[in-house]
């Protein structure tokens, strides 16, 4: 991998993290708890996490807006 590839999948990869992050922000989940606790992982587990959440994460979400 050269470099562009790198700094293209660094920036693909903090688009992603931004996503699920104003995502997490702007929903409703059916325990409030739910969103800080999803922050932090989304914070702490920097690679793995932003996967985790749109994998189980969007099952936590309240149906109401």
């Amino acid at each position: 991998m050269g470099g562009g590839s790198i700094l293209l999948f660094g920036l693909l990869y903090l688009i992603f993290w931004v996503y699920c992050l104003v995502d997490i922000l702007r929903s409703n989940f059916k325990d409030p708890n739910m969103k800080l606790i999803w922050i932090l992982i989304i914070l702490f587990a920097q690679l793995i996490g932003p996967i985790i959440y749109l994998v189980i994460g969007k099952n936590h979400k309240s149906d109401t807006f």
